[in-house]
């Protein structure tokens, strides 16, 4: 099957399924689009049972897509940049010392507390698993999904400061969170020593470079816009701007995504008001709201469907039952830590922790990164686990989150 093939049926499927949510289940689109298809790869599979061979159809057409490669180094430029492009840069000044302390010590702290955790639950059935090996699991499923987070933003109706910090620290800490993955990856295929130094170097190198090329990168876009007026052609350096920076920051060792989350919050402000004509500006914010929400969709019906590729047992599923509130307690105490050392300085909406906690959700990165573990011991469970818990955050924390957010902010009588 041919890449323009494959790529036809997914936008069929995308437009299938969000025609069919709108019109029938009316649930929040992104939520609704993923189980919808979860429901449909289920169908496929309980059909093999009554000798209706589907599932293998399916699963060897989306053996052909390489769920890893395909977001992480192509579709997550864009989500990221187009995601940046519309967080206020003076509302996340406001918010910058919370979001840098979320997004790094909370990464850290959540990353440490679910890999320490996931040991003791893991390796007394399967002593080949070691510690940095659940690390590593603790790394790629303690930052938030910023694609799934924004999306869950839009419906819901948060206070502005909460809204920021939410969607501000989502944007950072994966790119944090997918640095640490890196780091401890490093640390477990070249058999390094796992010392404060080694792990600095590399964190510096990652998120520090990463964030200076993003500078760098949108400058040279901003100047390239404001030398012009021609919106086509502008919409074109924006397209380069993200392909062409990611790619080189990748080819750099350094992070593509906090690359391109610092060049969309350059273009998505200082752009907007000095480098844009209200021409520009308007077809601009509708291609990359467009792009946003064409990919956003496609990512979470590819979600739903990886459940035919992934080998999936009982085990996974008592695992995945102990280390669902592992993760949420990890969360929990890696935005507790932060906001309790800052409350000393500033005040915070109520239920800010809890509220916070339930809309940390996870996405599709965590299963990319987790399908990008090498062949150590426990893949295949940490796979199975890492799926369990992005089905649980979407569909339950998605769906409540509205609730938890009313119950929390509601006007005391």
């Amino acid at each position: 099957m041919s890449i323009f093939s494959l790529v036809s049926l997914i936008l069929v499927l995308v437009a299938v399924f969000a025609y069919l949510n709108l019109k029938v289940f009316k649930l929040p689109t992104t939520i609704g689009v993923m189980i919808i298809a979860l429901v449909f790869s289920s169908s496929l599979i309980a059909l093999h049972s009554f000798g209706f061979n589907y599932d293998v159809m399916a699963k060897e057409i989306l053996s052909k897509i390489d769920f890893h490669s395909t977001l992480m180094n192509g579709m997550l430029s864009f989500l990221l940049f187009a995601g940046a492009m519309h967080v206020n840069l003076n509302d996340l000044k406001k918010e910058l010392v919370p979001i840098s302390l979320l997004a790094t010590v909370g990464v850290l702290l959540s990353t440490f507390l679910i890999g320490y955790l996931t040991f003791l639950i893991i390796t007394p059935l399967n002593p080949s698993i070691q510690f940095i090996h659940c690390l590593l699991f603790g790394a790629l499923i303690s930052p938030t999904d910023p694609i799934a987070v924004i999306s869950l933003l839009k419906e819901a109706k948060a206070p502005k400061s909460l809204e920021t910090k939410i969607a501000g620290e989502s944007l950072f800490n994966d790119g944090v969170g997918v640095v640490i993955f890196i780091v401890i990856l490093q640390l477990i295929t070249t058999n390094a020593e796992l010392s404060v130094v080694n792990i600095s170097t590399l964190f510096i190198q990652e998120a520090v470079g990463g964030a200076l090329f993003g500078l760098v990168a949108g400058l040279i876009g901003f100047f390239a816009l404001k030398s012009i007026d021609n919106y086509k052609v502008e919409v074109i350096i924006t397209l380069a701007l993200v392909t062409g920076g990611y790619s080189l920051a990748h080819y750099l060792h350094l992070s593509g995504p906090i690359a391109m989350v610092i060049a969309g919050l350059l273009i998505g402000n200082q752009g907007r008001e000095h480098a844009m004509s209200e021409t520009t500006e308007r077809y601009l914010g509708l291609f990359w709201e467009l792009v946003d929400e064409i990919l956003n969709l496609s990512l979470f019906v590819l979600v739903g469907l990886e459940i035919i590729v992934i080998s999936y047992n009982l085990d996974i599923f008592y695992y995945s039952l102990a280390i669902i509130p592992t993760v949420l307690l990890g969360r929990f105490l890696g935005v507790l830590f932060p906001i309790t050392i800052m409350r000393r300085f500033r005040t915070f909406t109520r239920g800010v922790v809890p509220v916070m906690t339930w809309g940390g959700l996870r996405g599709g990165i965590s299963i990319a990164l987790a399908l990008s573990m090498p062949d150590m011991p426990g893949r295949n469970i940490f796979i199975g686990i890492t799926y369990s818990v992005v089905v649980f955050s979407v569909i339950v924390q998605g769906l409540s989150f509205k609730r938890v957010l009313k119950f929390y902010i509601k006007e005391k009588k």
